[in-house]
Formats: C-alpha cells, structure tokens, sequence
C-alpha cells in the first residue's frame, strides 16, 4: 500500500512540473517566423506555436498594429514609441479591460507626456488629495505638474481617471508649441473638415495644433473630425509626432513660455551604415547583425564616437509569397566603444532609410543556386510533411469507420453499419482530394519560388522595401 501511494505521489508531481512548465512557455511572448507556402489554397494555413516561436505557413499573413516602418523601407518594421507607451500604461494599470482606442484619461495623458518628454521631477511642495501615495500614476502625474505641462484644480483634486477632451489635449499641446497663426475666432478645417467639439475658448489653441500638422500622423482622423475625445493611441500619436519634430526637422518652435525641460528636451538621434543584409526572403528570428555609427551621440550621458559598434537582432519574419509581400522586424539592442556599452531604449519615435542599396550581380548570382534550392526544398518538404499529415489523420478516421462498420453491425444495428461503410468511402475521398490539392498546391509554390528568385537576380530592387543592406544608412530617433 506504501508503495502504491509513493508512485501515486510521484506521478502528482510529475503532473504539477509538466503544468507548471506549460504555463510558463505560454506566458512568454512568442516570436513570429512566418514561412509563407505560397498555396492556391488559403484553408492550408498551418500554425504551430513554441515558447519562443511562432512558424506559419500558407495562409494570410496580417502585419501587427502598432508598428512603424523605415521610411524608405515600408516593410521593414520596428517597435513604435506609441506601442511601449500604451504597453507601459497597461501593464501599471493592471487592467485587464485596458483599451488603448478608448479616450484618454488625465492620469495617462500625464504618463504620455512625461514619457514622451523625460519629466522625472517628482519632487513637490504641493500634493493632491485624490493622488493616493500608492496610486499607479503618481510619479507621472506630479513629474507632468511640477514641469509646468499640466495643473490640477482649484478643489486641490487632479482627478485622474476623469477623461480628456480633445479641445484641452489640444490646449496642452499648444502651451508647448509656437506656430504662426491668424487669431480669429473661427473653428479651423483639418482634413477639409471642420473639427467639431471645440468651445470658443479652445479654438487658437486649436489652430495653432492643427497648423502645426501633428495631427496628419495621428491614426482615425474621421474620429479626429467627429469625436469629443481622443483616444489613448491617438494622444501618443500626437506626443510622439511631436517628439520626432524635435529631433532635427525643427519646423515647429518652442513656446518661449514653456517650463525649461520642454525648451532644453532633444531626443536621441543615432546615425548608422549597415554591415550586414537582412531580408525578409532570407533572414531567421534570431539572426544578429552590426553597423557603425556614422557620427559622435550621446547616450544615458556617455559618448560615443563615429565608428561604434551598433548590434540589433531580427525578431520577426514574414517571408514573401502570394498576394503577400513579406516584412521583417528588426531590433537595435545596444551600442558600444571598448568597454563603454549602453543598451538601447525600446522606444523608439522614426527610422529612416537614407540610402538604398541593391547586393552587387556577382553577390547575387552566386548566391542563387544556394537560397534557390532552399526555398524550393522548403516548400517541397512543407508539402511533402502535410500529406504525411492528411494520410495519417485520414488513416485513423478510417480505421475507426470500420471499427465501427464491425461494432455496430455485431451488435444487431445494421443501418448504423452501412453508414459507417459510407463514412468510410467519404474519409478515402477525401484524403485523396487533399493529397491531389497538395500536389497542384506544392507545384504552384515550387514554380513561385523559383521565379521568385530569378526576380531577384535580375531586378532586386522589388524586394528592397523589406531588406536591408550593407552600406545603408539608417537614421533612428529614440
């Protein structure tokens, strides 16, 4: 009896370490390497998740939100400073119904704002009463109130969680900016429309908002137009479009009236050439590369010198097929002089491409017969792996129709029995029908891959816009 309840004790803990370790691989947030079949059929899709992955094939192939692209590179992708400040406001808040198209409440216009514009100043004289000591927001807020970019009421109550409307998200924008407008009293036009909910008293400030054209880079601008509020994503569209205009296009002022931290505020910039190609045709989650800094930048108060080392990683990959152009997502982890290393921020505000490149006729004819073949090997073997899957799922269901033919027949139930024998012609049927949708599917994509890549060996310029090459130069805006 002892040793039935040790072995049953044993076989509990195996169960809670097998649990224990599932739940954590799904708790990572998964990678994505798409490998795109290019099928006829997009009922082919295939998908299999791993801890640190995410491999796809056939199928449509969906670009995340809250990305941005290179410009000059519209299918090269990097995580926007909008998605990791929705994400901060988020994983704070501890909310489970957090809506990021929802309007903007105060507390997270002030996180938005001090995110966007370093305001770490939380020292204050003054405290608010509805501003717990442990409240999410606490430091945001007061790094917002002591920097001058946003004041609380006269009931000595900040009130947080009461939303914002767009005419005071425009309000507070304008205490930052300077653009020349005419001072009239008339509701301006954005988008050839006139914006609607805006009160007499918010209407320079809106002029000056809209003038500044910081609203073309916010999403939803019908929304814009028509709604009261603005959403989370909207407001960090709008801070962030701001943040990049101070990073050297300089075409909006400052407000001279500004507190000291939004005049002195300058974003990181960091010039760089490639040393190495990536390309959503080729490259693998995982894959390392370098560039060189082209000029002297200063980060977290260290200076780099033109010349140091700058290392990023691939994160995601969707690989080109039908009707689906493929892109690759990139990340710059750090950059570093001797013994002088700093780790890049995620959030990052604008990348663009300065110079594009195309890999020399030489480069690419040698390389032809090698990634060839391996593209058509890898569209033969995914083939070739999901007909062994259909033979065997068809197998089993046809081994249980005749099971079931001799069950139900042996058991006085011949009607059930000829139905079986029915079912089990149909399961013949249509594994046949799948193997022959595999065949023409797997032909097509062979004679895809392989005019795919004679493509690029002539004219490789049509996969630029998701690669990048050695000798490019990047500009990033943190």
């Amino acid at each position: 009896m002892k040793n039935v309840k040790t072995l049953f004790a044993s076989v509990l803990v195996v169960f809670a370490v097998a649990a224990s370790a599932f739940a954590a691989d799904k708790a990572q947030t998964p990678k994505a390497e798409a490998y795109a079949h290019p099928t006829m059929f997009g009922s082919q899709a295939q998908e299999t998740v791993a801890a640190d992955a995410v491999y796809i094939t056939g199928g449509k192939i969906l670009k995340p939100c809250n990305q941005i692209t290179l410009k000059g590179k519209d299918k090269v992708l990097v995580d926007s400073w909008v998605k990791d400040v929705m994400s901060l406001i988020k994983n704070n808040q501890n909310n489970s119904g957090f809506n990021e198209k929802m309007p903007v409440l105060r507390s997270e216009l002030a996180v938005i704002l001090s995110e966007g514009f370093n305001l770490k100043d939380t020292n204050t004289s003054k405290t608010y009463s509805d501003i717990a000591s442990d409240y999410w927001a606490k430091n945001w807020i007061y790094g917002a109130l002591n920097s001058g970019v946003m004041i609380g009421y006269p009931d000595n109550k900040f009130r947080p969680d009461q939303p914002v409307t767009k005419a005071e998200v425009f309000a507070t924008i304008a205490q930052l900016i300077e653009v020349p407008i005419d001072r009239s009293l008339i509701v301006p036009d954005f988008n050839g429309k006139e914006l609607k909910y805006i009160p007499r008293w918010a209407i320079t400030p809106t002029k000056e908002v809209v003038a500044s054209k910081l609203l073309n880079e916010v999403p939803n601008p019908d929304k814009v137009n028509n709604d009261e509020y603005l959403s989370k994503e909207q407001v960090a569209y709008l801070v962030g479009a701001l943040r990049v205009n101070w990073a050297g296009k300089n075409t909006i002022g400052r407000d001279c009236a500004a507190s000291d931290c939004i005049k002195n505020y300058t974003p990181t910039v960091i010039n760089i050439k490639l040393e190495d190609r990536l390309s959503a045709r080729q490259s693998n989650v995982g894959d390392k590369f370098s560039a060189k800094t082209t000029k002297d930048v200063t980060i977290a108060g260290k200076c780099f010198k033109a010349g140091s080392l700058v290392k990023g990683e691939v994160v995601e990959v969707v690989r080109p097929g039908v009707n689906n152009p493929g892109y690759i997502k990139v990340k710059f982890i750090k950059i570093k002089d001797g013994d002088n290393c700093v780790c890049f921020p995620k959030n990052i505000s604008e990348a663009q491409a300065d110079m594009m490149k195309n890999p020399n006729f030489i480069a690419r004819l040698f390389g032809f017969p090698f990634s060839g073949a391996a593209r058509i090997v890898g569209v033969a073997g995914r083939t070739a792996s999901s007909g062994v899957n259909v033979v065997g799922n068809g197998l089993e269901q046809f081994g249980d129709n005749l099971s079931n033919v001799f069950v139900d027949t042996l058991s006085l139930k011949p009607v059930a029995g000829i139905k079986n024998v029915g079912n089990a012609v149909v399961t013949v049927g249509k594994g046949i029908f799948d193997i022959c949708k595999l065949a023409v599917s797997g032909t097509f994509g062979v004679l895809y891959e392989v005019t795919d890549e004679v493509r690029y060996l002539i004219v490789p310029q049509y996969s630029n816009a998701s690669s990048l090459n050695p000798g490019e130069e990047l500009k990033i805006i943190f």
